[in-house]
């Protein structure tokens, strides 16, 4: 069957009929895709939303990259901090799974390709909704993958902040996402199933070549490429976000591979202090204090001071919006609420952390009470039982259970405690 064209004139190019020659285009091939892409998109969305509600962003304008979010903020909680390795699993996922679906997202894009040069380009109002919603989709689908990889690389290279981009681009995306899967969802699961039963596929002469070229690999084979495509990006960056032998084979990853170095400070980082400006002279014994502000006033400390105070421990890893995770490192320090008690507040209240860092998005950060009510939340003045590197953030950092790398503020200069 011919497809349509404007009148009186012959489409050329990709408008027409037999310019798209492949023989593997179809609604049984489009619809494995499409069901694969809708498992995985949908874990996407919802660990990218997680990951966001982990920064607490309604807690402090500081902690809060998407101002005016209004509505879109409703799934916002109170982030936990048990079990401590929740932050590294959903964030691991959301990363892992999302380069591991380029090769499925790449071959459905592909095989939808010839739908967005088809004549007229509107036969109906549903046709219109559907042209509609997959433009959305394919300018939606490659900008959230592009964005995130290059965050992933540490490249950010497009323009403005990556939290606002992201966010708002998965909302765009997700919205034509849902409106494609309700007009196209009723057909890919009919063609599977009657594909099951041998009653083979709904024709859709917007996919199926009119004319196809001799094939040069079968549809199961070409599935198979597209699977194994998908694994070897797994298996080359899963490691980013586990120990042992995997953390090797992450070589995509720029925090794959092996620990940069040897020694109890020999564990990943994401900014060194020569980034983030830290001058060694600001942090030496004699001109370092921390300023502690709470109800009853403020105090200044050393870290000698620090250190005459009770020690504890704590075994927390290390979780970055990338993707990458450190196992969990031996800290030890100051509790979070022994510091608040010392001025004034006897129940855990929310805390303002300000860095020495003179640069950088996050240099200022905020917790909430639940946060700083946990045991295991510390002021790290050691870690695995050495003082703190410049690089980890001496002469103190912050290290919480379950929250963002982001969030565990390095050298730390002032904590304001109270209500934010």
């Amino acid at each position: 069957m011919a497809r349509s064209s404007l009148p009186g004139r012959l489409p050329r190019g990709p408008f027409s009929p037999d310019f798209w020659r492949s023989p593997l285009r179809g609604t049984w091939f489009t619809s494995v895709l499409g069901v694969v892409l809708l498992a995985g998109i949908t874990i996407l969305f919802v660990t990218g939303l997680v990951s966001y509600a982990a920064y607490n962003p309604d807690l402090s304008p500081v902690n809060d990259r998407t101002p005016g979010k209004g509505i879109l903020g409703f799934y916002l909680f109170s982030w936990p901090t048990d079990p401590p390795w929740l932050y590294r699993l959903t964030q691991g996922v959301h990363v892992t799974l999302g380069l591991g679906l380029v090769p499925v997202l790449l071959a459905k894009l592909w095989s939808v390709v010839p739908k967005l040069f088809t004549l007229p380009p509107a036969r109906s109002v549903t046709h219109a909704l559907e042209r509609i919603s997959l433009l959305l989709l394919v300018g939606g689908a490659l900008f959230q993958f592009v964005t995130g990889i290059l965050n992933i690389q540490l490249d950010y290279v497009f323009p403005g902040s990556f939290y606002p981009l992201h966010f708002y681009g998965a909302w765009v995306f997700f919205g034509a996402f849902l409106a494609h899967v309700a007009l196209k969802a009723p057909a890919a699961f009919r063609n599977l199933r009657g594909m099951r039963r041998g009653e083979g596929e709904e024709p859709d002469q917007e996919l199926a070549a009119a004319r196809p070229g001799p094939p040069t690999v079968s549809r199961r084979g070409a599935l198979g490429l597209v699977g194994g495509g998908s694994l070897l990006l797994v298996a080359t960056s899963a490691g980013r976000s586990f120990d042992g032998p995997l953390r090797h084979t992450a070589v995509l990853s720029p925090h794959g591979g092996s620990e940069p170095g040897s020694g109890p400070g020999a564990f990943q980082v994401n900014k060194t202090a020569e980034y983030a400006g830290i001058r060694p002279d600001d942090t030496t014994e004699e001109a370092w204090r921390l300023t502690v502000t709470g109800r009853t006033g403020t105090v200044r400390l050393s870290r000698a001071d620090l250190l005459a105070m009770d020690q504890h421990d704590a075994a927390l890893p290390i979780a970055c919006v990338e993707g990458w995770s450190t196992s969990d490192q031996a800290w030890r320090g100051v509790r979070l609420r022994d510091l608040a008690a010392l001025v004034g507040h006897d129940d855990p209240a929310d805390v303002y952390v300000e860095s020495l860092q003179s640069r950088g998005t996050w240099r200022h950060a905020a917790l909430s009470a639940g946060q700083v009510a946990d045991a295991r939340s510390l002021l790290a003045l050691s870690v695995n039982g050495a003082d703190l590197t410049p690089d980890h953030g001496h002469p103190a950092r912050v290290i919480v259970p379950a929250a963002p790398g982001v969030l565990n503020t390095k050298w730390v200069a002032r904590l304001t405690f109270g209500e934010l």
